[in-house]
């Protein structure tokens, strides 16, 4: 029996493994599946295959782990998708450590494909489109090899170098059929399925938390993980950098350590929150918080009036979440998810807005300060707003004048009995937290309402969104100045407002989420009507100008750029097949099989039933029969020239035949010399 392709089987492996990839990436496949097939794949890419001695034992084996998954999906410890993902990566380790058969490397090959069904199910993302492309690559080239090892009789060597080319062209049309396949052909959007969310990689933080306690660790701001994703409407389109502040919660208390509120939550639950009234010209966000995000606290450009539609992503799927209103403005959403997604109208800036509901103690809370508060504080707040009465224009005066007198620094001294008086006094340097803390309260010593604020400032775009990241959270102070409702005043040096992370790192995540919004935008999304769009663009103008211009009245500049790529296409398959080695007929080839049929059978050698020149060449080898060694040659060449691209040369048929010829008579002069 002859051995097998070696590098067959280490393609038909890898595409396994990059299967297997699509679902791990979700990080839900449980961890013992995870190692038993990486330590089946270890052992099959080394060539052994330790079950092909017990297939039907270790196949009987899996019974058991399929019956353990349905218990756990009915004891509702394991999703059933993820149950499913994990029993199909067993069964592909079984087949990999298995003896490699036609019948063998099909399951593996269809083992892998529901694998990456199941990895479509489970995550989708980016990481996902690359282990499908590998798997559709790799699983293609161990196909084709299939075909040819097959058709090469026993003893000969598979033409691999000669097949290869041939091989990476025909993978490359295929992947090519594949887009245009998914592009033009009618189908539905993924999200009309169920769309999982996966927790991703690396530890979720948004730094939101009941209380903000002063000489906290500032790692934070080098965290350069995208937390948020906006859509903005209108959209500043030649904004690249937004200058905003996303508000997540305010501080009303501060007892000389941390800051705190004093509001209580509210018991009721809603889908949608008014905390004041609206205006005109709204500024609508559709807002994505991902699993890196790590929180249920709502984040909204400042400054929000209404919050609702939220959806809940979760691992089996999306589902609807209501809001609870907590005291600091902060809105929560009632469920625990994976990430969230949900839509905001916030006042555009400068609008003068109402302060929001508080009762008299909330309100009085605005003046609080510590008991213990120095008295050096006051003083040097009188010393620098002077006789200054209006709150906004005393708050301006103490923020530029700590911008000027005090430095940023993420390099902390750790707990301290009195935090303030050290930013203050002794270091004058410290981080977001600080610069709003020592404004907010020399604002209180003055007798201005102020609070904390805390959330992110910044938003960088990518493609038709802005995405924040960790590093971006912040604190700033809000003052109230009556008539206009609560101000931000950001007492922080602006070049320090943003997040602190390593530039090279920002540039490597923001190209992922470039990609990774094409992804989603052209794949995950793509859906009937996008496709309905893609032709129109291709025949027809634009149904209006978003401009205001003249709508065009011939074919728009899509139908053109189409047009020209057909003619270039149609132009370079001309020019590729006038180039191409004129070929002998197809029919060369076949007729060659018959004429050695021919000869065979009027020498009393007919091939069998159902039996190929292929099956006829490789049975005299085994057999050891005189004609084998003339046979099977002849029998490569035909194979080269029926499915290699090497056609057969001028009169090469002719000298083949009369070499079978010439083994044919001496074969039966030998038969007759021996015969009794």
């Amino acid at each position: 029996m002859r051995q097998p392709l070696r590098l067959r089987l280490v393609l038909r492996d890898l595409s396994t493994a990059a299967a297997f990839a699509s679902m791990a990436i979700s990080s839900q496949v449980p961890v013992w599946t995870l190692v038993l097939f990486a330590l089946a794949l270890i052992v099959a890419l080394t060539g052994r295959r330790p079950l092909a001695r017990a297939p039907r034992l270790t196949a009987l084996l899996l019974l058991p782990v399929a019956g353990v998954l349905y218990l756990a999906v009915a004891a509702g410890q394991m999703d059933l998708v993820v149950a499913a993902c994990s029993f199909a990566g067993i069964v592909a380790a079984q087949r990999l450590l298995s003896e490699s058969s036609s019948a063998t490397d099909g399951q593996v090959l269809l083992v892998g494909l529901l694998m990456i069904a199941g990895g479509a199910a489970l995550s989708g993302d980016l990481v996902f489109a690359l282990c499908l492309l590998a798997f559709a690559v790799l699983a293609s080239l161990s196909l084709g090899l299939a075909v040819v090892e097959a058709a090469v009789p026993p003893g000969e060597p598979v033409p691999v170098r000669a097949v290869m080319r041939p091989l990476a062209r025909g993978t490359i049309l295929a992947v090519v059929g594949a887009v245009l396949f998914f592009i033009l052909i009618p189908r539905l959007n993924w999200n009309m399925g169920v769309h999982r969310a996966t927790p991703g990689l690396g530890t979720a933080t948004s730094g939101f938390s009941d209380t903000v306690r002063l000489g906290g660790s500032g790692t934070l701001k080098s965290n350069p993980r995208v937390v948020l994703r906006a859509r903005l409407t209108p959209d500043p389109v030649r904004t690249e950098q937004l200058s905003a502040y996303w508000v997540g919660r305010t501080y009303d208390t501060f007892d000389g350590q941390e800051w705190s509120t004093i509001g209580a939550a509210k018991q009721r639950h809603r889908t949608r929150v008014t905390l004041r009234p609206g205006a005109d010209k709204q500024v609508y966000q559709r807002i994505e918080l991902l699993p890196a995000y790590g929180s249920r606290t709502l984040i909204a450009l400042e400054t929000p009036a209404k919050l609702g539609n939220a959806l809940m992503h979760t691992p089996t799927g999306d589902r609807r979440t209501r809001l609870q209103e907590l005291g600091g403005d902060e809105l929560r959403f009632v469920d625990d998810g994976l990430g969230y997604s949900y839509e905001v109208y916030s006042l555009p800036p400068g609008t003068d807005t109402d302060p929001g509901r508080m009762n008299q103690t909330e309100a009085d809370q605005l003046l609080a300060l510590p008991e213990n508060l120095d008295p050096r504080v006051e003083q040097l707040a009188r010393q620098v707003v002077g006789d200054e009465k209006d709150p906004l224009a005393a708050a301006q005066k103490l923020s530029t004048w700590m911008q000027r007198e005090y430095q940023y620094t993420l390099e902390l001294s750790g707990d301290l009995a009195d935090p303030l008086v050290d930013f203050l006094f002794v270091r004058k340097a410290g981080h977001c937290e600080h610069f709003a803390t020592a404004l907010t309260l020399m604002l209180r010593t003055l007798g201005f309402e102020s609070r904390l604020a805390t959330g992110f400032f910044g938003g960088e775009r990518v493609g038709e969104e802005y995405i924040v990241r960790a590093g971006d959270a912040h604190a700033w102070t809000h003052v109230l100045v009556p008539g206009r409702g609560f101000i931000t005043v950001d007492s922080t040096p602006p070049a320090f407002r943003a997040n602190q992370s390593l530039q090279v790192l920002q540039s490597l995540i923001s190209f992922y989420e470039a990609i990774e919004g094409i992804w989603r935008t052209s794949v995950v999304d793509y859906s009937f009507r996008d496709q309905l769009d893609f032709m129109r663009g291709l025949s027809r103008p634009p149904r209006e100008s978003s401009s205001g211009e003249q709508r065009p009245s011939g074919p728009p500049a899509g139908a053109w750029w189409t047009a020209g790529l057909v003619a270039l296409g149609v132009y370079g398959l001309v020019r590729y097949l006038s180039r191409r080695p004129r070929r002998s007929p197809l029919g060369e080839a076949t007729r060659l099989v018959d004429a050695v049929e021919r000869q065979l059978t009027r020498a009393g050698l007919p091939p069998q039933e159902g039996e190929t020149l292929e099956d006829v060449a490789a049975r005299f080898t085994r057999d050891a029969h005189p004609l084998g060694p003339t046979l099977a040659p002849l029998t490569r060449r035909y194979l080269e020239a029926r499915f290699g691209q090497r056609p057969l040369e001028s009169g090469e048929r002719a000298r083949m035949l009369e070499d079978l010829r010439r083994a044919l008579d001496t074969w039966r002069q030998g038969s007759r010399s021996n015969a009794p």
